[in-house]
């Protein structure tokens, strides 16, 4: 993830890569700084939680499926 903005140019080095790994950049202009420092705060103070659907290292094919169908809830974990 990006955040901010600037006048030099932005160049991927590999873009085959970059499409492979399925790669996205997304952009936003809504809100300034302060929200961002705002933001970056509750983070640093332990109060964002991660919502995800935790899978078994015995269940990662399951999990694959679920990702590559685009069924899975939130964020897909595998749990060794």
């Amino acid at each position: 993830m990006f955040i901010g903005g600037s006048d030099e140019p932005f160049t991927i080095s590999s873009p085959g890569e970059f499409l492979f790994n399925r790669h996205q950049i997304i952009g936003s202009s809504q809100n300034g700084r302060e929200y961002l420092y705002e933001a970056l705060d509750y983070v640093a103070k332990g109060r964002v939680k991660v919502m995800a659907e935790i899978f078994s290292l015995d269940d990662i094919a399951a999990a694959y499926e679920k990702v590559a169908n685009g069924n899975v809830r939130f964020r897909a974990v595998i749990r060794n």
